[in-house]
């Protein structure tokens, strides 16, 4: 994966490179060199924010589902 396309997938999953960095338990200046020259970005990242990004999709399904209460209806019990 390239700078480029690490940037995208940041994006899409809503998160800066500080935030990335404060998940990871690193600094946002070691994000910002990955993709660089001399720094190559890790091979699980690509990996992990694309699930990072399902598991956000994923929230806002349960969530929705959640608020229809459809789930509610499914636990009451016939008369």
């Amino acid at each position: 994966m390239d700078k480029h396309a690490f940037n995208d997938l940041l994006k899409i999953a809503g998160l800066s490179k500080k935030e990335f960095a404060e998940i990871l338990g690193t600094t946002g200046g070691t994000i910002s060199n990955w993709g660089n020259e001399d720094r190559e970005i890790p091979y699980w990242v690509e990996s992990w924010l694309s699930l990072y990004i399902e598991n956000q999709h994923c929230k806002k399904i349960k969530e929705a589902i959640s608020k229809s209460g459809v789930c509610n209806l499914m636990d009451k019990k016939p008369k």
